[in-house]
Parts: structure tokens; C-alpha cells; sequence
């Protein structure tokens, strides 16, 4: 090929290069950005934690991750994030390793990171003034006595964002309330609150979906309110 040649060809490819761009970027522009959540659920890292009953975010959060095919693990905001598609939603999901009384800086980090408003952050955790396999979806609210949660409401600086919280029951009344929550479910308890761990996970994407008050009136049983302070939650610890 001559030098001639060879230049008429680097242009023709340089052009289909530029068309192919340029589609690409027209692409781009008609299809919308996704709308972006955080999904966090809180519990304790490790093996010596993972069937516990302070773990039910973090297993209600697998549940979702698998339900999305979501992607790979990353180590991010002191924290294991996976991302997922979700119709016009980009869900990322947000397991702190910070154990669970200090959960907020983990949150805080990644909403911080993503520029998300609060409404848009999901927070799923263990409840013991819910009977045990009840769920209860709020759109705000306070931390009750769960220090997971007052870790969240103190970085974030708000308490106005969703959360899903799973019922494990009340303690016995001579059980420390630590020794209660990293205690671990009978079998028969186990069944009941991975059932509710798998709803914890739709009404999640019901809340991206159709809000908080549609997701509280289609999850929030009546029975689930009558062990439940409005807002309360289990004490976290520092294991």
C-alpha cells in the first residue's frame, strides 16, 4: 500500500471513529442519568457475627443484593459497597465494618460521596420492641434506643430518611440486652425472620418504587405495632 493509500485509509477509520463517537454520545444524552439511593443495613462484620440477631440489615441486604444480581464487592467508605439497576433507579448497597455503634460514619461518608438528599438514603435494621418477623417501614423518626442508629442520625445530622426495621423479639428479662442481640435465633425463630428479612429487602425496593407511605401501608402489618414504641429499636454494641 502506498503512502497515499495509506493515509486515505487512516482517514476513513479517524471518520468512522468520530461517527461511532458521536453516536455514542447521542446515546448517552436520550437515555436519563438513574436516580441514585443508598442502601445501608446495619450489623457487626464477621463470621462470629453473621447469624446473629443484630445482624438482620446485613442479611436483609444480601437478600437484596441476590434479588438484584448486583455487582462486586468494593471496599469503600469503611464499608463493603455493591452496586445495582434497579428500573430508573441506581441502587448502592452499603455494609459498614465499623461495627454497629459507630454505622454513621460508614453512612455518612457515602451520602456524603454521592451528594444524595437524605430522602434518598435507606437504612435496614434490627428491632427488639417488634415481635419477632415483623416489619416496620417509616419515613423518619428517631433512633429509639438502637446505637446504630444514633450513630446514623448523629453523622448524618438528620432523621428524616427511610428505614426498614426487623423484629426480633424482646429479651428475656434477666438477659443482658448485648448478650440478648448477639445471641442467636432457634430454629424456629430462624425461619420466621429470614422470611422477614427477604420482605425487609422488597420493601426496600417498594420504597423506590412507590414511596414510603404506599410501602408502609402495604408492609406494615397491625400486629406489628403492638409490642412497638414509634420509633424504638434494639441497644447496639461494640463487639
Amino acid at each position: 500500500m502506498s503512502f497515499w493509500e495509506k493515509c486515505k485509509q487512516k482517514h476513513i477509520e479517524r471518520l468512522a471513529a468520530a461517527r461511532a463517537a458521536k453516536a455514542e454520545a447521542k446515546k448517552n444524552e436520550a437515555t436519563p442519568a438513574k436516580t441514585v439511593w443508598l442502601v445501608a443495613g446495619l450489623g457487626n462484620f464477621g463470621p462470629e457475627y453473621a447469624d446473629t440477631r443484630h445482624n438482620c440489615g446485613f442479611r436483609a441486604l444480601d437478600k437484596l443484593a441476590d434479588k438484584l444480581n448486583a455487582g462486586a464487592a468494593k471496599h469503600r467508605f469503611k464499608g463493603v459497597v455493591r452496586e445495582a439497576d434497579h428500573g430508573d433507579a441506581r441502587l448502592v448497597l452499603l455494609w459498614p465494618y465499623t461495627y454497629m455503634n459507630a454505622s454513621g460514619e460508614s453512612v455518612a461518608e457515602a451520602l456524603s460521596w454521592y451528594k444524595l438528599p437524605e430522602e434518598r438514603l435507606i437504612v435496614i435494621y434490627d428491632d427488639s420492641d417488634l415481635e419477632t418477623g415483623a416489619i416496620r417501614v417509616r419515613a423518619k423518626g428517631s433512633a429509639g434506643t438502637h446505637n446504630g442508629m444514633k450513630s446514623v442520625l448523629g453523622y448524618t445530622n438528620t432523621d428524616s430518611f427511610p428505614r426498614v426495621r426487623v423484629g426480633i423479639g424482646k429479651k428475656p428479662v434477666l438477659m443482658d440486652m448485648k448478650d440478648f442481640v448477639l445471641g442467636r435465633f432457634s430454629e424456629e425463630e430462624r425461619t420466621t425472620v429470614a422470611v422477614a428479612e427477604a420482605k425487609a429487602a422488597d420493601a426496600v425496593l417498594s420504597i423506590v418504587d412507590n414511596g414510603c407511605e404506599k410501602t408502609m401501608s402495604a408492609f406494615n402489618s397491625p400486629h406489628s405495632a403492638s409490642k412497638a414504641a414509634p420509633d424504638a429499636g434494639t441497644v447496639g454494641d461494640n463487639a
